[in-house]
């Protein structure tokens, strides 16, 4: 799975727990007997990241709400508004330079993929865009 996949897919599923608090991961869906449980749609394909990566859900999901819920149960206080390690770390998603240079990669970042602070404020700047382009409720000062 894509960085930016796995980014998703926490924010994503976390939001769909949250909803459906009767219903664990494992439940069947609606109209699926036990025995039968609904499979995740596959990875997208490498190079894919600058086309619709992943599949918007039904409804708008508050990313900020997802985001300000886990950080309140988080006992580090992190900066996940402007900083990508931090929201990576309250993800619980590896952070490490290596990571953010894949997910460069994958969003397209043309410039040195050194960590510098451009770098990041890049990522983290695209990866709220894919998130509303997504199906995410990004608030507006979190996209510019």
């Amino acid at each position: 799975m894509s960085v930016f996949g796995k980014i998703f897919d926490r924010i994503f599923h976390r939001a769909e727990a949250a909803q459906a608090p009767g219903q664990s991961p494992a439940s069947p869906a609606p109209g699926q007997s036990p025995g039968t449980l609904a499979t995740a749609p596959a990875a997208p394909a490498p190079g894919a990241a600058n086309q619709a990566a992943v599949a918007a859900p039904q409804q708008p999901v508050d990313v900020e709400a997802v985001l300000n819920g886990l950080a309140a149960r988080n006992p580090q206080k992190l900066n996940w508004r402007s900083s990508i390690v931090d929201l990576m770390k309250l993800l619980d998603l590896d952070s490490s330079l290596q990571e953010r240079k894949e997910l460069a990669t994958e969003l397209g970042y043309t410039g040195a993929k050194d960590g510098s602070a451009e770098m990041n404020l890049w990522l983290h700047k695209q990866v709220m865009h894919k998130l509303a382009a997504n199906g995410g409720k990004v608030p507006a000062d979190l996209k510019d």
